[in-house]
């Protein structure tokens, strides 16, 4: 599950006095916080620990990770002459990484890594807006006020996602996963002329390694059959869609990945159990199910409850 290490005291104890992104560049805690949740909770994958602005980061873009703020970026690219500092990512952009991944591979045997990236709008939102927003209110404007360096932006954001997804690929990622945080602000039309094409490129550009791979997006109800065109093995679905609803609009030849709602993590048990069995059954309309919650663990989410999460999930029959 997404972020699942984040809310487990371990994970605070080993990123005390640590800042998010030193801890993403180094190898040591880029394996020991992907390993906690694997080691706690006995799931099916492991999520790589990193941060969806990495790769921009490696490529030298002046940004930061604020605490209770997010990524914010030192000077926002709304012009031309700032697309040349998108260049190319190159493996010695992110050697600690990789060594991660094949220490991470080595580590947990049988059981899979999903390596991820960030979607080219939700980076482009990132660096338009300078930081997290509201209302994509530059990004939003720069899309249709200058659709051609928009979509030359979006180009050199899918090339860098996609170098890194292959990166991670080849170090032994079993599997990747494009995450879209923003691209629930969208209009379908929007999403479909202005984005969608370049989701599609970097899902494409890992097509020929043969790993399933996963496009996710939070509030993207609207969207979902989109996204499945985009060429994904796997659709994510938040918890606002009810899976046997989600298949509808997805089709019947794309997987779904979710969708349980992380805020009934703080429910009692017994909602936590009735909420588990709804959502594998609304996922069997699906050929395909990937249990995980709609979006992120909570930081104040108490372990035990997603231990039992994952025991009652278990529990159930395929």
């Amino acid at each position: 599950m997404r972020q699942a290490g984040r809310s487990l005291p371990e994970y605070r104890a080993v990123r005390e006095g640590v800042a998010m992104l030193d801890s993403c560049f180094r190898t040591d805690l880029v394996v020991e916080i992907t390993m906690q949740p694997v080691r706690r909770y006995g799931v099916d994958a492991a999520i790589f620990f990193s941060d969806i602005v990495v790769p921009l980061k490696a490529i030298g873009v002046d940004l930061d990770i604020v605490p209770g703020t997010g990524p914010v970026v030192a000077e926002p690219i709304r012009s031309r002459a700032q697309l040349d500092q998108l260049r190319d990512l190159e493996p010695d952009d992110v050697t600690p990484i990789i060594e991660a991944v094949r220490g991470l591979v080595g580590e947990l045997g049988s059981t899979p890594l999903i390596g991820f990236a960030g979607a080219p709008f939700t980076l482009a939102s990132y660096l338009v807006e300078g930081g997290p927003s509201r209302d994509h209110l530059h990004t939003k404007a720069l899309m249709h006020s200058d659709p051609q360096l928009w979509h030359d932006l979006l180009e050199r954001i899918a090339r860098i996602a996609g170098q890194f997804l292959r990166m991670q690929v080849e170090a032994g990622a079993s599997a990747v996963q494009l995450f879209d945080s923003w691209a629930g602000a969208l209009s379908l039309a929007d999403y479909r002329e202005l984005v969608m094409p370049h989701s599609a490129a970097v899902l494409e550009s890992v097509a020929d390694l043969d790993v399933p791979r996963i496009h996710f997006g939070v509030g993207t109800g609207e969207l979902l059959g989109a996204m499945g065109e985009a060429g994904a093995d796997v659709v994510g679905v938040d918890w606002r869609v009810p899976l046997d609803e989600a298949v509808k609009r997805i089709g019947p030849d794309r997987s779904v990945q979710g969708n349980f709602d992380p805020t009934l993590l703080f429910a009692p048990r017994e909602v936590i159990t009735a909420h588990a069995r709804r959502v594998v059954e609304e996922g069997r309309a699906a050929r395909g199910h990937v249990f995980n919650l709609g979006h992120g663990v909570l930081p104040s989410t108490d372990p035990d409850a997603v231990s039992h999460l994952v025991d009652v999930v278990h529990s159930l029959e395929v």
